[in-house]
């Protein structure tokens, strides 16, 4: 058992019967009554984040998460299926667990989050960024590269996204998992 003193960002507890990550926490010392430990709390089972102060000296109990590497290997009916890359156990997890799953390409490396108390799956994360090849969009001009206008793309996965002007069709570009939005053009494909 771990107290108020082993908080740190990122830290996963158990509170309240759910797995919990520490996105922030503040130490306060006020200059009358005891301290506390104020912290801002994401629930990694639920889509929930709130605030909770524990008292200091206040005992926690400490997480145990494991990021296991993984590739995807394709969609079904029973969910997303990957493979553990040096293992080869394979998994199947469900749309909900995945934080975009409408950027999953065959091949695609994951970190699955296991809570290793219970061997269950909480999460599976997607690398910040994803290189996609562009299907279809209106042609470019040329010097079209001043402007911030956009305009809509289509991309491998049949996901329309907003590009500027100068992308055309094939070319490669980034695009931010988290928010799902076009960061740049990619001149060669990384593998």
């Amino acid at each position: 058992m771990a107290n108020t003193s082993d908080i740190k960002n990122g830290l996963c507890i158990v509170l309240n019967n759910d797995i919990y990550t520490i996105l922030e926490f503040l130490h306060v010392k006020p200059g009358k009554g005891a301290a506390f430990v104020r912290t801002k709390l994401k629930s990694l089972t639920k889509d929930k984040q709130f605030d909770h102060t524990f008292n200091a000296g206040a005992k926690i109990h400490v997480a145990r998460v494991e990021r296991r590497p993984y590739q995807f290997l394709y969609k079904d009916g029973t969910g997303y299926n990957f493979m553990h890359t040096e293992t080869f156990e394979q998994i199947s997890i469900g749309p909900s667990l995945i934080n975009a799953p409408q950027f999953l390409k065959e091949g695609q490396h994951v970190e699955v989050v296991y809570y290793d108390d219970e061997n269950t799956v909480l999460s599976c994360e997607l690398p910040p960024s994803v290189i996609l090849q562009i299907t279809y969009t209106e042609p470019g001009l040329k010097g079209d590269t001043a402007t911030k206008s956009l305009k809509p793309a289509t991309l491998e996965m049949e996901i329309e996204i907003r590009v500027p002007l100068f992308i055309n069709n094939e070319d490669f570009v980034k695009i931010d998992t988290r928010t799902g939005l076009y960061m740049e053009r990619v001149t060669e494909q990384k593998k």
